[in-house]
């Protein structure tokens, strides 16, 4: 079979109509226009074999991930989808790989309108790097952009979906850990396929006064929103592992006396696991019928697990509201 070279590779699994932008795919740069009144949210993430997925991982499922973690920041910023640009490093450009994972990352892009609209391709170790465009509105002359700055103490401290499901398939993928065919599947899911939690960003505009993705692990993305509101938080753990954790059916079955998992263990899953995707963010508790039917409409379960506190620095407590040692560790690139 004739190897694909760079333009043949993109105008046969990325060159699309782009209805919404002015110049598309196939110029030296994408030309786009925000719709009156709105401004651009911008956000780029990488993907490194190896570093952020196992090399074998399905192409499919990584085209997915690859744009949901941008989609991610798009929730966060409670900003619609538009566009994004791919560029992507491949070691050989083999339509076996090429197809699914094409697939996975458009399939997903129409799911939330968001247009391809240009990026590059070169040889090299397999990387993958989207940026991503979206709206916010503006309304005399403010920004309805969710930002991590915005937190005021009394708020409420919510949390999207369920956490430490993608721990828990790196453990078992490691070795670290043996759990059910039917347990992995669902985790693994979940930190393979990840479901940015962009409706429910979108639901949130003029609800909730902060936000942020949960892409490190829930204790250091929320210490990103401390620091920048300049506040302290609470967070009751014991609300965190018993409502959040997906698996939290299996704990009887976690906690015999063969299975090597502790509490702890458990709790640091949820609470500094990372690669759960959700979103983390704060409203004043005169919004909380707003955040209910936000989370209504946006079909999207939301969890309680703390308040802002005026006074800084981040306190954790148990279940009998003692304060717990901040033992937990979230993830750092370079740490």
């Amino acid at each position: 079979m004739q190897p694909l070279g760079e333009f043949d590779l993109i105008a046969r699994f990325f060159k699309r109509p782009t209805p919404h932008a002015v110049v598309g795919v196939g110029d030296d740069c994408a030309v786009l226009q925000p719709r009156p009144g709105t401004q651009w949210a911008i956000s780029t993430d990488m993907l490194v074999a190896g570093r952020h997925f196992f090399p074998d991982t399905d192409p499919g499922q990584l085209g997915h991930k690859a744009l949901a973690v941008n989609l991610s920041d798009l929730a966060a910023c409670g900003a619609q989808p538009v566009a994004f640009t791919l560029a992507l490093a491949l070691p050989e450009a083999r339509e076996a790989w090429l197809a699914p994972f094409a697939q996975g990352l458009l399939a997903l892009a129409d799911l939330h309108g968001c247009e391809l609209v240009g990026g590059d391709t070169t040889q090299g170790p397999l990387n993958i790097c989207i940026t991503v465009f979206g709206e916010v509105p503006v309304i005399n002359g403010r920004t309805l952009a969710l930002l991590r700055s915005g937190a005021q103490a009394g708020d409420d401290l919510y949390v999207s979906g369920t956490l430490g499901d993608a721990r828990l398939a790196l453990e078992v993928l490691q070795g670290q850990l043996s759990v059910p065919p039917a347990v992995l599947k669902a985790a693994r899911t979940r930190l393979q396929a990840p479901t940015p939690r962009v409706a429910l960003g979108l639901a949130l505009r003029g609800v909730a006064t902060a936000a942020i993705d949960v892409s490190d692990g829930l204790l250091g993305d929320l210490g990103h929103v401390l620091q920048q509101s300049g506040v302290g938080a609470v967070v009751h753990t014991d609300v965190v592992l018993q409502r959040l954790a997906s698996w939290r059916a299996l704990v009887p079955w976690l906690s015999e006396p063969d299975t090597p998992l502790s509490k702890a263990r458990l709790l640091g899953w949820t609470l500094a696991g990372g690669d759960d995707y959700e979103l983390l963010f704060t409203a004043a508790p005169a919004q909380r019928a707003q955040v209910a039917q936000a989370a209504l409409r946006a079909q999207t379960p939301v969890t309680r697990i703390g308040q802002i506190e005026a006074e800084r620095g981040l306190r954790l407590l148990d279940e009998h509201g003692q304060p717990l040692p901040n033992t937990f560790a979230s993830f750092d690139h370079f740490a």
